[in-house]
C-alpha cells in the first residue's frame, strides 16, 4: 500500500534501534570526560574516544561525530566573561616587554603569569597562575582571599620547584599589575634567576597565553560556578590543574597534552597574537579585492 516492502520496513526499524544503541554507547564514552572537563572541545573529544569507537565497531569519522554532537546538543556553547583583577595605576617600575617578538623554542624559556578570581558564596578569592609559554603547562598556582604579593610569590616558587630542564635563566612575563611590579616581588623573582618582562599596553594579546589558561581552568573545569567554601575551591583548583596538564589536549600543541609537550618539546610554537599587516600587504589585498570584484562584474 505504501510502496515499502515488509523486509525494508523491518530493516529500517532495526537500523534505527542500532543507531540508538550506538548513540548511548558514545554518550557513555563522553560522559566521564565531560565530568572532568565540562567545556572540552568536540575535536579533542573525538581524538580521546576514537580508539574506543573502533573497539566497539562503531564507524564514525570526525565530521560525523560533529554532526552527532550537534544533534545531541553536546557542543560547547560560547560564554562571555568580564572581571578586572589588574591594578596597573601605580608608580612602580614596569619592565620592558621581552617577548614581544620572541618565538619560544623550548620549555622553561618563558613563564607567563596572571591573576584571576573564583566566586564563593560570600566573597571572592583569587588565583595566581604561572604557565610555561612553550608547553602551556601550568607550572605553579596559589589561591588566597587577597591579591597581596604573597599570592604571586607562592605560585612562582611552586613553578620553579616543578622545573624539569634546569635552565639558567627564565623570562618572567606578566601584566603591569601592582603585585608583579612591586620591589618585594621583583627582587624575589630576580634572586631566582628570572628576567622580568611586562606588557606595554592594555591589549590582552600581550599576555594571551596566561589569559587563555585562566579561561580554560574556569570555564572548562567548573571554577566559574559559585563555590561554597575556600577549601573546596582549593581542591577543585588542584584537580583542575592536574587534569588540564595531564589529560587535556591542546590544538596549539599538535593535540598533545601540556605535560607531554613540556617533557618532550617536539612541537613548533603557535602564537595567539593577532597578525599585523604592513602597508604593502594591505595594498596587495586591496588590489586583489578590486581585481576580483572586476572579474565578478565581467561575468
Amino acid at each position: 500500500m505504501f510502496g515499502i516492502s515488509k523486509q525494508a520496513y523491518y530493516k529500517r526499524i532495526k537500523t534505527t534501534q542500532l543507531k540508538e544503541m550506538q548513540a548511548e554507547k558514545i554518550k557513555e564514552l563522553i560522559r566521564p570526560i565531560r565530568e572532568d572537563m565540562s567545556r572540552y572541545g568536540t575535536r579533542k573529544l573525538y581524538l580521546d574516544i576514537k580508539n574506543d569507537l573502533d573497539n566497539l565497531n562503531i564507524k564514525m569519522g570526525r565530521d560525523a561525530f560533529f554532526r552527532f554532537a550537534r544533534h545531541h546538543r553536546l557542543l560547547v556553547p560560547k560564554t562571555k566573561r568580564c572581571f578586572i583583577t589588574t591594578d596597573s595605576k601605580h608608580f612602580f617600575f614596569k619592565s620592558p616587554n621581552l617577548i614581544k617578538d620572541l618565538i619560544p623554542t623550548h620549555a622553561e624559556q618563558v613563564f607567563v603569569s596572571d591573576i584571576t578570581y573564583i566566586k564563593l558564596q560570600d566573597r571572592y578569592v583569587y588565583v595566581a597562575l604561572v604557565t610555561d609559554l612553550y608547553s602551556k603547562k601550568v607550572m605553579g598556582y596559589s589561591l588566597d582571599d587577597n591579591m597581596k604579593t604573597g599570592l604571586v610569590k607562592q605560585a612562582l616558587q611552586m613553578a620553579l620547584n616543578n622545573c624539569e630542564h634546569n635552565r639558567q635563566t627564565i623570562i618572567h612575563h606578566s601584566d603591569r599589575g601592582i603585585q608583579y611590579c612591586c620591589p618585594d616581588y621583583s627582587e624575589f623573582a630576580q634572586s631566582r634567576g628570572m628576567l622580568l618582562s611586562t606588557t606595554e599596553k592594555y591589549d590582552p594579546y600581550e599576555n594571551a597565553v596566561a589569559e587563555r589558561i585562566n579561561g580554560i581552568l574556569k570555564y572548562e573545569f567548573g571554577l566559574i560556578r559559585i563555590i561554597p567554601l575556600i577549601d573546596i575551591a582549593r581542591k577543585m583548583l588542584t584537580h583542575a590543574v592536574a587534569t588540564y596538564n595531564n589529560k587535556r589536549r591542546h590544538g596549539s600543541l599538535e593535540m598533545q597534552t601540556p605535560a607531554f609537550a613540556h617533557t618532550h618539546q617536539l612541537h613548533k610554537y603557535k602564537s595567539y597574537k593577532k597578525k599585523q599587516l604592513n602597508s604593502e600587504q594591505k595594498m596587495d589585498i586591496s588590489t586583489a579585492a578590486l581585481s576580483t570584484n572586476g572579474e565578478r562584474k565581467s561575468y
